[in-house]
């Protein structure tokens, strides 16, 4: 029977991956404890809809639910906030839009997907049978049954169910994109062509960097026509402009030598101790490893030290003064190849019968096949050759001095694992080890005074930008600067920065922050440029578009050169030598001996055997400008017309359900206030 706590866990799994297929991940940070006294203030907007905090956080405590509702750290928060992201996309975008396209799911169909007539990977995921891995309808009949007095139980299987129907609709949705998608006749004999065609030839290149930029006239004309034209290529993101100076907290030359004095200091005492373990329960810096450390994993001067029963250190190693003693010793294989049977906790009086008839010579892999109720008992059970160091305590120390063949019961966690050793490897000294760190870090006066320092600067750069800049001339400081575009929570290079972006979120332009502990430094930011337009203005993106206009320019001016009825005429035109190419064909990457050149790639893998012997127009190319003529065209006839007809369907299915999902992320016009709150 199914638990709740084990939808929980399969569920936490599962909702991430539902909608992700078919859109990108919005991911953010959120903090719950916060109250807004009545105010519901807006965090996004999906769709043109407004979505305000009492939503989110809605969406987000029921993802939270469905995983637990434990503590979590940041990775996993940053999933679950992604997931209820999606949600609202998904509840905004598109629920909407099936519902105008009658792509619905009744009641009649929701039943047969229960009774797994219509396979749903949800539910799937949810009731599989954990030693077959197939969906159980018993065990969701069950499981239904279970929560008509469970309020919780209830909400989470309205939550399951929602997203089933989700998933069958978009299933239907990419039916349907799936089967507006073809291959014809022409796309057929084309990408047959380049699949079987090779060609090899001449060519002439005249390259850009011939003509002396100095030759060429840009104008702002020019410039502004190129802009206009290629203007999708500067979208972008509202943004605000922070620049900030960071109080590197490093430790002295004092420190260091203080930091030195007392890990030598503490490493005589540990030196000294008869209790090792004794020694390690009363020292912050000390800790015993959970596993056997193989003898092979030490660096060798440690394990020399140890192995001959000396203390090793104090040595600094990675800025941290080290020391390590042995606690214990114990010559064991250095792998295990084992097999096992794992049961319920509560199925202790079944294992200990099965651990019985194993010990009397039953089929282990028969056992674990009937008994076991992990995936691996569909493969008899086997784990698998594991090192011995890689060994959780409690079974480093059930499988100590068991020999090939044994068999041993081990309780961990919430189940019971019967541990069949199958083989053992080479018998090797292991060491349980205590270490004595002593991190090269700096002190709590140094922070005082860089802390200090901060706080002068904040006071001496309120005002406004020129302020800022003033009191970071006058402390030598150096200004980093950096775009933070809406819906990011890090400044890029400065990691957990996240209350630097949400200070920045709010501010104005010329505001100065207080000091804010990023790591183990102080920063103190302020907020240079606010830009809210659409598209980047011409004059951030001028060098880039001179560059343009300059290689179109040549273009025109080499190709005028480039003319003549024959490669040779080009050449004594144009000035240069003929070179070959030779095996180039659709797929390549790049042209041998030319390089990576996608439109020439691109003209000559289209040749046919009528195309031979004709001068080709010239071709602008990423380097300069070419001029080639095919001279053969070996066909070959490793794709049938058929092999190349299922090949292409299957790429414009897929083209056109990515186009269609990227339009509908696109149109829905996703945007992030959140930071601002959480």
């Amino acid at each position: 029977m199914v638990s709740l706590n084990t939808l929980r866990t399969k569920f936490g799994v599962l909702l991430s991956v539902i909608i992700a297929g078919a859109l990108l991940a919005f991911i953010l940070s959120l903090k719950t404890e916060m109250g807004f006294s009545g105010n519901d203030p807006k965090v996004g907007e999906i769709d043109g809809d407004k979505i305000h905090y009492s939503e989110y956080l809605a969406a987000y405590d029921d993802v939270r639910a469905q995983m637990g509702d434990n503590s979590y750290d940041e990775a996993q928060a940053d999933q679950i906030i992604g997931a209820a992201w999606q949600t609202l996309v998904a509840d905004h975008v598109l629920v909407p839009g099936f519902e105008k396209l009658g792509i619905s799911v009744p009641a009649s169909e929701r039943t047969s997907m229960l009774a797994g007539e219509h396979p749903s990977g949800v539910y799937a995921s949810l009731f599989a049978d954990p030693k077959t891995g197939q969906y159980d309808v018993a065990t969701v009949t069950a499981f239904l049954s279970q929560i008509q007095d469970n309020p919780q139980a209830q909400k989470m299987w309205k939550l399951f169910d929602k997203q089933a129907q989700l998933e069958r609709q978009m299933m239907k949705y990419a039916s349907l994109v799936r089967a507006s998608a073809y291959a014809n006749t022409l796309e057929v004999n084309r990408g047959l062509a380049a699949e079987n065609n090779t060609a090899k030839g001449r060519y002439v290149v005249s390259k850009y960097n011939s003509v002396p930029d100095s030759l060429v006239t840009v104008s702002s004309k020019d410039m502004k026509a190129y802009y206009n034209e290629h203007k999708a290529l500067y979208k972008q993101l509202p943004y605000r402009t922070v620049s900030y100076v960071v109080f590197e907290v490093n430790p002295t030359d004092e420190d260091k030598a203080a930091i030195e004095n007392e890990a030598k200091a503490a490493a005589e005492q540990f030196a000294a101790s008869s209790d090792v373990r004794e020694f390690v329960r009363g020292n912050r810096h000390a800790s015993v490893s959970n596993n056997f450390i193989a003898a092979k994993q030490l660096p060798e001067n440690e394990y020399k030290a140890l192995n001959n029963g000396r203390m090793y250190g104090p040595e600094l190693r990675n800025e941290e003064w080290t020391a390590s003693r042995v606690v214990e010793v114990r010559n064991v294989p250095d792998s295990l190849e084992l097999q096992h049977v794992v049961l319920a906790y509560t199925d202790d009086s079944l294992a200990d019968s099965l651990l019985t008839v194993a010990r009397r010579g039953a089929d282990f892999a028969d056992l674990a096949g009937r008994y076991s109720i992990a995936e691996t008992s569909a493969d008899g059970g086997m784990i698998g050759t594991v090192a011995y160091s890689s060994l959780a305590p409690e079974f480093a120390d059930a499988l100590y001095g068991v020999r090939r063949g044994g068999v041993v019961k081990i309780t961990a966690g919430n189940v019971i694992q019967l541990v069949k050793v199958l083989k053992t490897g080479k018998v090797q000294k292991h060491m349980k080890v205590a270490t004595l760190s002593y991190p090269v870090e700096a002190s709590a006066a140094t922070k005082r005074t860089l802390h200090t320092q901060a706080s002068q600067f904040a006071v001496a750069a309120k005002g406004s930008v020129e302020k800022f800049n003033e009191a970071a001339s006058a402390q030598s400081l150096s200004p980093r600067v950096m775009n933070v575009e809406q819906g990011e929570r890090q400044i890029r290079g400065l990691d957990r920065s996240t209350e630097v972006v949400r200070w920045a979120a709010d501010a104005k332009v010329g505001d100065v922050s207080d000091i804010f502990n990023v790591g183990k430094d102080y920063v103190v930011a302020v907020v240079t440029k606010i830009n809210k337009d659409e598209y980047k203005d011409i004059n951030e993106v001028s060098t880039q578009i001179r560059t343009a206009v300059l290689r179109d320019k040549k273009f025109e001016m080499l190709a005028e050169k480039m003319k003549g009825a024959t490669l040779e005429e080009v050449t004594e035109n144009a000035g240069g030598k003929v070179d070959t190419f030779e095996n180039v064909k659709y797929g390549l990457y790049y042209i041998p001996g030319v390089g990576v050149e996608p439109r020439l790639l691109g003209a000559i893998a289209v040749a046919g055997p009528e195309d031979t012997g004709k001068v080709s127009a010239p071709v602008q190319g990423n380097s300069g400008v070419y001029v080639y003529v095919v001279d053969e065209v070996t066909v070959g006839d490793g794709q049938t017309a058929e092999d190349e007809r299922v090949k292409l369907q299957a790429q414009s299915e897929s083209y056109a359900l990515r186009r269609a999902m990227l339009a509908i992320q696109q149109l829905s016009d996703v945007k992030d206030y959140s930071v601002k709150y959480f």
